[in-house]
């Protein structure tokens, strides 16, 4: 039985209003005639989400008086509804300064792009699901010129070596004294899930987690990965979110914990173990890319972006949680990639009046334009390998919801941001693998 559209019946009230038959059919090439009423659904989505969040504002608690009305910096042009979640995020806790990067779009309960710097508090739902998501990037002594000859077979290595996918578990054991770490496992209380977390550690993932092989300017091999703490992150946000009586969705006030409770400190080991646990991952899937292509690393380039950090700005101590944003202070360096074969960079963090009032952040990517089921529902394969062999790009695995033609383009976003970051090295990517069709993967965020 199929399940009814819950924006159809708005969406077809709207088709009627601007004079148009809602079941008439429009040609699609390559694809199913739709209704329609279809080409209106994303209005009466909007609509619904504007409501649920106009709800969610009024039914909010009061806010202690120094911290309303704190400021928020917004970089580049988002959609109201965007806007409308940092606002929500806003009026929550003890928020003292906020920032939305250009590639910013909704996430749960806080923006992706979103930046929010907290006093002697933390966000669990800011922080999201996938705990530690980042990216690692490092350059190899390998001209591409010496392995342009072999680039299919290398990355159909990758493909086999590297776990991508669902619930995967890593075909390899890896030893990593992080799990001899009792007293991490015992202070974030996770000990459960230890022998879950070595058996899943090096594998990537699916959605938009990838491996990446790019080549740099001056023609060297650059390996870059995408992904995050795995099962071990999402279950440890699941239990403290749901401890501490929070909500999972989008329009949901963020669940905001006072460092100090016992919840926020056992949150907090959680999250610095998690965080840890995907620097070993990122870590051990990079190297083992190497020993596939051959090679010595030169460079090395790694950071997380949904994390929060303890820090100082405008002399105080703050905890500052950055879902899908990057940490960029004065001369530090990150690794910043495209969409799937979009150029992707090394970028450092430049001193400045912008850059402080970004909280030292800037993008983790391009940013989404469609979500996943809208791409499915407007682009073809064939004209996703279409844009994938116009940039010589050579794909193992992925879908539809990670068409490039879904995402912005990374120098749309980067140049809102030029005032904090500058770019040291342009990646262009040259062989990607991913997970493969109808893997949906729930540790991600």
């Amino acid at each position: 039985m199929t399940r009814k559209d819950p924006f159809q019946e708005r969406a077809r009230e709207l088709a009627v209003a601007a004079g148009l038959d809602p079941d008439g059919k429009i040609d699609r090439p390559g694809q199913r005639p739709m209704p329609v009423w279809c080409t209106f659904r994303d209005a009466a989505r909007a609509e619904h989400m504007a409501s649920e969040a106009a709800e969610v504002q009024a039914a909010l608690p009061p806010q202690a008086p120094q911290y309303q009305n704190s400021p928020v910096t917004v970089f580049g042009v988002h959609e109201d509804k965007t806007l409308a979640q940092m606002q929500t995020c806003m009026g929550v806790g003890n928020v003292v300064a906020a920032a939305i990067c250009a590639d910013g779009h909704l996430g749960y309960a806080q923006p992706v792009g979103g930046v929010i710097a907290y006093e002697g508090q933390i966000s669990i739902s800011g922080v999201g699901f996938d705990i530690g998501c980042g990216n690692m990037a490092v350059r190899l002594d390998t001209p591409f010129a010496a392995i342009e000859d072999r680039v299919g077979a290398i990355i159909a290595d990758v493909g086999r070596v590297i776990s991508f996918g669902v619930g995967r578990s890593n075909a390899e054991r890896v030893e990593h004294a992080l799990f001899d770490d009792g007293d991490a496992w015992r202070a974030s209380d996770m000990e459960a899930y230890r022998g879950k977390a070595e058996s899943q550690l090096g594998t990537v993932g699916s959605g938009n987690h990838y491996v990446d092989l790019l080549r740099d300017e001056d023609g060297y091999v650059w390996i870059g990965v995408h992904f995050g703490s795995r099962g071990l992150g999402h279950t440890s946000s699941t239990r403290y979110l749901k401890a501490a009586g929070g909500k999972d969705g989008i329009n949901v006030p963020p669940t905001v914990v006072d460092e100090t409770s016992e919840i926020g400190m056992r949150y907090i080991a959680a999250m610095e173990l998690a965080g840890r646990y995907a620097y070993a991952g990122r870590e051990w899937v990079v190297e083992r890319v190497r020993q596939i292509i051959g090679g010595a690393v030169t460079d090395s380039v790694h950071n997380h972006h949904n994390y929060a950090w303890r820090e100082k700005h405008g002399g105080r101590d703050l905890w500052v949680v950055r879902k899908g944003a990057t940490p960029c202070f004065p001369g530090q360096r990150s690794f910043i990639g495209g969409s799937m074969g979009d150029d992707a960079v090394i970028v450092e963090g430049v001193d400045g009046d912008e850059a402080r009032r970004s909280l030292y952040s800037t993008v983790h990517g391009a940013g989404r334009v469609f979500g996943r089921k809208e791409a499915k529902r407007r682009f073809t394969r064939e004209e996703m390998d279409a844009w994938l062999r116009s940039r010589g790009v050579t794909l193992v695995g992925a879908d539809l919801d990670e068409s490039p033609m879904a995402y912005r383009r990374l120098d749309e976003v980067l140049p809102h941001h030029m005032g904090s970051t500058r770019v040291v090295h342009r990646l262009r990517p040259f062989a990607v693998a991913m997970a493969g069709e109808g893997e949906f993967d729930p540790f991600k965020d």
